[in-house]
């Protein structure tokens, strides 16, 4: 009966002539509901020694089957006589596809899809403003494209300035049509004053761009944040207060901040604010060229004129202002040594966040 069987299977492998008709072959001796698959599974009513006797015997005619099958399917898919590879149908565990170009093999290892990463700076951007909406500073978003007028003369730096040469003089994008691209944030200093009555407290994280030689620290676009704190009674001990508030919860360490006077037209008067360093607790390290404290920020007093700007009286109001490099922010979190690469494009840097 089985020798019958084989012959029968044989014949039918061998006259099939399109895969179609090999599957169905197939199915009918070696499927669920085959005539083998029939004979094996009535095993369990013979006796021991029929059942050794006829189980071997139809094991290896169902080998047999499955090596024809397999080499018939091979002719239909190579006519040049290659063998294809199992990879090419999804199988990686060497068995015979049981029915033409659609098998899957059920057992190999699945593959993940890519998954996308946030920008080491979105992150950073995201963690300073949640700080800084703890303590009751809203978030402002302003336009890269600006005027002469909000750039730089309403925060007191007038045409014939001197410090217009500095800042702008081959430094400054200026558009053809009229305008420039900000060179910071502190336009929107003015456009918030002259649209909202103090007391103030508000942040502008943003993009702004300046003509630069590129090297390991400089580029011609990065990320600022702007801070505005104006009352009637806002010194400079609240601006220490808030800004190492908010340096000891951005590195989750206890932070020493000390100032040194600086000049800046829109403030007076100005400082330079410099932390701790991070990496060797005022120790010295490279990091911060063994002196112990790496420079932060550019802050100081509204001036009183940048006030008068934004439509307020200085006699009945005053406050403080900062500017700071989220960049520089992120690059001192992450210990990355090269601004450029925020902007390389390159994913094995953006995969490690």
């Amino acid at each position: 009966m089985l020798n019958q069987l084989k012959q029968n299977a044989l014949k039918e492998i061998a006259a099939t002539k399109e895969l179609k008709g090999l599957d169905a072959v197939y199915r009918r001796y070696l499927g669920r509901k085959g005539e083998l698959t029939k004979v094996l599974r009535s095993l369990k009513d013979l006796s021991e020694k029929e059942r050794k006797e006829t189980g071997t015997a139809a094991n290896e005619i169902k080998r047999g089957l499955e090596e024809a099958v397999g080499e018939k399917r091979r002719e239909f898919l190579a006519p040049s006589g290659k063998t294809p590879s199992l990879s090419r149908f999804g199988g990686t565990s060497g068995k015979t596809p049981p029915s033409g170009v659609n098998w899957l093999d059920v057992t190999a290892p699945g593959v993940k899809p890519a998954v996308g990463h946030l920008h080491p700076i979105t992150l950073v951007q995201r963690q300073v403003e949640d700080i800084f909406q703890s303590m009751g500073f809203s978030v402002v978003d302003g336009p890269e494209v600006e005027t002469e007028y909000y750039n730089f003369d309403a925060l007191n730096i007038p045409p014939g300035h001197p410090a217009r040469d500095v800042l702008s003089l081959g430094r400054t994008f200026y558009l053809k049509k009229g305008g420039l691209m900000r060179s910071h944030t502190s336009p929107m200093q003015i456009r918030y004053m002259e649209k909202h009555n103090p007391p103030i407290r508000m942040i502008v994280p943003g993009k702004v761009f300046r003509v630069e030689a590129t090297d390991s620290s400089h580029e011609t676009n990065f990320y600022q944040l702007e801070g505005l704190m104006i009352g009637k009674d806002v010194s400079v001990a609240n601006f220490k207060a808030v800004i190492q508030e908010f340096l000891e919860n951005f590195f989750k360490k206890s932070i020493k901040v000390k100032l040194r006077p600086s000049y800046f037209p829109f403030v007076e008067p100005g400082f330079e604010i410099d932390m701790s360093c991070t990496m060797c607790v005022g120790k010295g390290c490279a990091a911060c060229k063994y002196s112990g404290w790496i420079e932060m920020m550019g802050a100081g007093m509204i001036h009183p004129k940048v006030l008068k700007s934004g439509g307020l009286d200085p006699k009945k109001w005053q406050g403080f202002a900062f500017g700071m490099s989220l960049d520089r922010l992120t690059m001192i979190k992450y210990r990355i040594n090269d601004i450029r690469l925020f902007h390389s494009g390159d994913l094995r840097f953006l995969q490690q966040f």
